[in-house]
């Protein structure tokens, strides 16, 4: 992982999640358009809910309080950013994707909510500098693409204040890193969805500790994630005929395939064997 890049294949990984039309995403994710994995707390909860309980879980883990500057790294459709802006009207909030319509897109939906306290950058992560300080710096289902965690920690570092933490949403196994193939026959998943990306270990926040020690740390169990993506799955089937007349009947088929496999991955062995890692890290202790 060390002489790797901080991302690999950074223009794939944009084109095949982030330059997709936002109106497929509007017509297959939840209202927040949260594109990761939702919280369902109780068996009868709908997307709606387990978008809200995720986004609120989040805040608390992150240990987020109104005032606080707040970096978000890979912003997405602006779920969690504008949720933060809305809930902690004092504090700034500085979000980053690679993507400009994603800028674009998140940008209408915060003037249209009168929200002045949040900034939306369109940046390679490979190459976004900044010379503010941040009091958090949280990050959902975005170091699943970065390839070297020890580079980005260190850069990570450099933008908290003297008291600031580190955040991390991530999808994991519960024992294994592993990188995403993109060269084999079986390797269907790393060309189409995740070229340049990896399937984080549970314990790999931990590996870092001359950059960031974990100071807590919480699991989901693969479940929430399963029924998160049956719910896309379930919105994109009902939206069939307008989503193929917007990007065609292969890649609706192409996702109807990528929502299966999250689907059936997640929920194997009642959600035992992957799941997400929340953790809340801060500097170590010189």
């Amino acid at each position: 992982m060390e002489a790797s890049p901080i991302a690999a294949a950074v223009d794939r990984a944009n084109d095949q999640h982030y330059e997709v039309p936002a109106d497929f995403f509007e017509a297959v994710l939840g209202p927040r358009l949260k594109y990761s994995c939702a919280r369902y707390d109780h068996p009868g909860a709908t997307l709606a809910e387990a978008e809200d309980a995720a986004l609120a879980r989040t805040a608390r883990h992150a240990d987020l309080v109104d005032g606080q500057r707040i970096l978000e790294l890979g912003c997405g459709w602006g779920s969690l950013s504008l949720w933060m802006a809305e809930m902690f009207p004092a504090s700034r909030v500085v979000a980053v994707s690679n993507s400009a319509s994603q800028r674009e897109f998140v940008e209408a939906r915060a003037a249209g909510r009168g929200l002045r306290n949040l900034r939306v950058v369109t940046a390679d992560v490979n190459r976004f500098e900044t010379t503010e300080r941040f009091d958090r710096v949280v990050s959902v289902e975005m170091f699943e693409h970065v390839r070297n965690w020890d580079a980005l920690l260190a850069r990570v570092r450099d933008w908290l204040g003297p008291e600031g933490r580190l955040f991390l949403h991530v999808f994991a196994h519960v024992r294994e890193a592993t990188f995403y193939s993109t060269d084999g026959p079986g390797d269907w998943m790393g060309r189409h969805f995740f070229t340049g990306g990896m399937m984080p270990s549970r314990d790999l926040p931990h590996r870092f500790p001359h950059r960031f020690v974990v100071e807590d740390e919480w699991w989901w169990d693969g479940t929430h994630y399963a029924r998160t993506a049956d719910a896309w799955l379930r919105n994109l089937d009902h939206a069939r005929e307008s989503v193929e007349r917007r990007v065609g009947a292969r890649a609706f088929r192409r996702w109807r395939m990528f929502f299966l496999a999250c689907r059936e991955l997640f929920g194997r062995r009642g959600g035992e064997t992957w799941g997400v890692g929340h953790y809340r890290l801060r500097a170590p202790e010189e």
